[in-house]
C-alpha cells in the first residue's frame, strides 16, 4: 500500500511514516517544514519526501499520483498563547483539510485516517452521586483563581467523579484548537458523503515520547515538563497536579494509524468513523511530572496552583471501540514509556511560537 503521510516529518507524522515502512508499506511524507517546527533543520537534510504547504491543491494533487489512502496529520497543534492565533489555527487546520480532501476528490483516493483528538470533548465523562451522569460547563476563572480546580455538579453543587469517555459523548470543544479539530471531522465527514469514501478520525490523547518539539507554549504538558529538565529547571505542574489525563506512548499512536489503514479498504463508505486512541489508563499530569523528574534525575516538580483558561480538569478515554474493531492494543506502559522518554532527544527549540504535526 502507498500512504501518503501529511505532516510527515513532524512529531507524529514521523513515526506514522516509520511504522508504516516497517509494515512493509510506502510512506510518502509531505511536510512544508514550518521553521517553528523545524528550527536548525535545513530543507534538503529533513527526511521528507515532499515540500509543500498542504494548502497548496496543485502541489497536494501531484504528490496523491499513485496514492491508495492518507494519513493526515498536518496541524497547528496545542492550545496557543490567545485568541489571536485563531486564524492561524483554521487556515492550517480547516483550509488544509479541506484543500486535501478536494485534492482527494479529484484523484480518486477514497481512504484517509485523519489525526483527531480528545479535546472535541471538552470536559470529560462525570457522574454525581445524586444526579447520574451530568456534564459540567466551562469552568469560572474566579474558582480558578480561588484554587477551585474541579467542576462541580450543576444540578447541585456537589463534587463529581470523573470516569472514562467513550466516542459516543457529546462534542463541546472549548478553545480554537478544539473548534478546528472538531471542524476537520465535519470535513471527512461531508467528503466521505460526498464521495463515497472511507474516513476514520483516531481520537489522540495525551501523545508524548521521543521527538516531542521543545520549549515551545504550544507542545503537550509532557513536552512542558520534559524541556524543563533539560534546562535544568523544575517542571511547573499547573493547579493543583491532578487533572487526569491519558498519557498514550507515540508509537502506540504510529501502531493504531497503520492497523487502522490496513483494514481501511473493508470500512463501509460513506461514513466518518471515530475511535478514541489512548491508553486506557489514566494519570494525573502531577504523576507525569513527578515520574519524569524521577527517570530524570531532578530537579523536582513545582506546584504553581496556575491555570490556563480553555484547559480542561479532567479528561480520558475509552478505546475499547479501537480495540474491538481493530484489534489494537497499546503496548508501551506508563513507567516504560517514562523512563525512555526521560532521556529522549527532543526537537530544537523553535525561534518562534508555534508547532506543526
Amino acid at each position: 500500500m502507498r500512504v501518503l503521510v501529511t505532516g510527515g516529518a513532524g512529531f507524529i507524522g514521523s513515526h506514522v511514516a516509520e511504522a508504516l515502512r516497517a509494515a512493509g508499506h510506502t510512506a510518502v511524507t509531505l511536510d512544508v517544514l514550518l521553521p517553528q517546527a523545524h528550527a536548525g533543520r535545513p530543507r534538503a537534510d529533513a527526511d521528507v519526501d515532499l515540500v509543500c504547504d498542504v494548502r497548496d491543491g496543485e502541489a497536494v494533487e501531484r504528490a496523491l499520483h499513485g496514492v491508495d489512502a492518507v494519513c493526515h496529520q498536518a496541524a497547528m497543534v496545542g492550545l496557543g498563547s490567545d485568541f489571536g492565533d485563531a486564524p492561524d489555527y483554521v487556515g492550517c487546520n480547516d483550509l488544509g483539510t479541506a484543500t486535501l480532501l478536494a485534492a482527494m476528490a479529484r484523484r480518486g483516493v477514497r481512504d484517509i485516517v485523519v489525526a483527531g483528538s480528545m479535546v472535541v470533548y471538552g470536559e470529560g465523562a462525570y457522574t454525581c452521586a445524586e444526579h447520574g451522569r451530568v456534564r459540567p460547563g466551562p469552568r469560572r476563572e474566579s474558582d480558578l483563581a480561588a484554587g477551585r480546580f474541579d467542576p462541580p455538579c450543576p444540578r447541585c453543587g456537589a463534587p463529581l467523579e470523573p470516569g472514562l469517555v467513550g466516542e459516543d459523548a457529546p462534542t463541546d470543544p472549548r478553545n480554537v484548537y478544539a473548534a478546528t479539530k472538531l471542524a476537520q471531522e465535519h470535513l471527512c465527514a461531508a467528503w466521505a458523503r460526498a464521495v463515497g469514501g472511507r474516513a476514520v478520525s483516531l481520537r489522540y490523547h495525551n501523545v508524548y515520547g521521543p521527538s516531542m518539539p521543545r520549549d515551545t507554549p504550544y507542545a503537550g504538558v509532557a513536552s512542558f515538563f520534559r524541556s524543563a529538565l533539560a534546562r535544568g529547571e523544575a517542571p511547573r505542574v499547573f493547579e493543583d497536579g491532578r487533572q487526569r489525563r491519558d498519557f498514550v506512548h507515540v508509537r502506540d499512536v504510529a501502531d493504531a494509524n497503520v492497523t487502522v489503514l490496513e483494514a481501511l479498504s473493508a470500512r463501509p463508505e460513506g461514513v466518518l468513523s471515530v475511535f478514541n486512541t489512548g491508553s486506557g489508563t489514566p494519570h494525573t499530569v502531577g504523576e507525569m511530572a513527578w515520574a519524569l523528574a524521577e527517570a530524570h534525575g531532578g530537579p523536582s516538580p513545582e506546584v504553581t496552583g496556575e491555570y490556563r483558561l480553555g484547559d480542561v480538569r479532567h479528561i480520558t478515554a475509552c478505546s475499547a471501540r479501537l480495540t474491538e474493531e481493530f484489534g489494537w492494543r497499546p503496548r508501551v506502559g506508563f513507567t516504560e514509556g517514562v523512563e525512555e522518554f526521560a532521556r529522549a532527544d527532543l526537537r530544537a527549540r523553535s525561534e518562534a511560537d508555534a508547532s506543526a504535526r
